[in-house]
């Protein structure tokens, strides 16, 4: 990772994109406090508000909740600056090749970075492939290999891609693993035996990076359209939406293919790329269309230098930062009698306000992290 001193003004920037990644980005950090849990727990177990927070948690397996966009968001926004990046290198005069071999570096340091997360247990070290980033890898690489097709053309790749995933789902019959849609015994199982000599036990697949480079490669194309000088952009994202949607839930719904979020099934694909690109509409819509751009550096600041974030609290928050932190709050809590409740949430949004803070600080600096 290198930190940029950029000299972009606040205004000048697509504030749609920036607050739409600094938005989940906030989420996320939220979630690595342990706040959504803390909150969950409380609750009682047929209220309504618990019927909320579970939207705060994956689906356990046939279904979508709104948790399961986050991942799904976060490779879409990753197209949508490509295609702002590779713009910017061609008027730097970068060649293909430059531009290519600038790209394969960044991909295989978010290989590196991904599999890294997860290395580092208390048993020893551990080879795995199931963090976003180690999925970015591939799904970048992938954009940027076809980024100069036509519009048609990545489309048709696109259903491609989404094709190969029901075949290799349905149709390799691999005994143990010819149950396409049940955990457990399906083929991204199989895969994930050769590749790691383990299955997740939650379900989570590595092959799920060939179903969502569908998300990154709908954001470059959504890039590129904010780039273009069609006059009505808003048109072509939300007809996109709504095809990728009842598409989506149709297959779901008629029992073709199940919604899986944690196999990546071509239905999940489509449904939550319709989610994302019906987001930046609006974000598009309110933010830089209509010009409400007030209150919106909380997550601007966020988003700016959101990879940097996502490893702070991934490796660092999770090992080591975030015990210290609620050691720290949950003992003055203590002496003061608050509830274990009240203390538990004191204690997360302490953790991110920190987080937050370290965010703004780089911000102020003008430094932001880039692969």
């Amino acid at each position: 990772m290198q930190p940029v001193n950029s000299n972009n003004s606040f205004s000048s920037r697509l504030l749609s994109l920036d607050f739409m990644r600094g938005f989940i980005m906030v989420l996320l950090a939220l979630e690595s406090t342990g706040l959504y849990e803390h909150i969950f727990d409380s609750s009682s177990e047929e209220s309504v508000f618990r019927g909320f927070m579970e939207q705060f948690f994956h689906h356990p397996w046939n279904g979508l909740h709104f948790w399961d966009l986050i991942q799904p968001g976060f490779m879409f926004m990753a197209g949508v600056s490509m295609a702002y990046s590779l713009r910017k290198q061609k008027q730097l005069g970068y060649t293909w090749n430059t531009s290519f071999k600038k790209t394969l570096r960044r991909s295989a340091w978010l290989f590196f970075w991904g599999v890294l997360d997860y290395a580092v247990r208390k048993s020893g070290l551990s080879f795995e492939l199931w963090d976003v980033l180690t999925q970015l890898s591939f799904t970048t690489l992938v954009t940027f290999l076809i980024f100069e097709w036509s519009v048609k053309a990545q489309i048709f790749f696109c259903v491609f891609i989404l094709l190969l995933t029901e075949i290799l789902y349905r149709f390799t019959n691999v005994p143990g693993f010819s149950q396409p849609f049940t955990d457990q015994h399906n083929f991204g199982n199989y895969v994930d035996l050769l590749l790691m000599n383990k299955i997740n036990s939650g379900g989570w697949v590595a092959i799920n990076c060939i179903p969502t480079s569908v998300h990154t490669i709908a954001g470059a194309l959504a890039g590129k359209l904010f780039l273009s000088s069609s006059k009505n952009k808003l048109k072509p994202l939300v007809l996109w939406a709504f095809i990728c949607l009842i598409v989506g839930y149709g297959l779901d719904i008629v029992h073709i293919t199940p919604i899986i979020k944690r196999i990546a099934t071509s239905s999940f694909t489509l449904a939550s790329l319709g989610w994302c690109l019906l987001g930046l509409a609006l974000c598009y819509w309110w933010i830089d269309v209509l010009d409400h751009k007030k209150y919106l550096r909380f997550f601007v600041i966020v988003g700016m230098n959101s990879l940097f974030i996502y490893l702070f609290f991934e490796i660092v928050g999770h090992r080591w930062f975030n015990d210290y932190i609620t050691a720290i709050s949950g003992g003055l809590m203590e002496i003061i009698k608050v509830p274990d409740l009240p203390a538990s949430i004191i204690s997360s949004l302490c953790i991110f306000a920190l987080e937050w803070g370290l965010c703004y600080f780089l911000y102020k600096k003008k430094i932001f992290f880039k692969l």
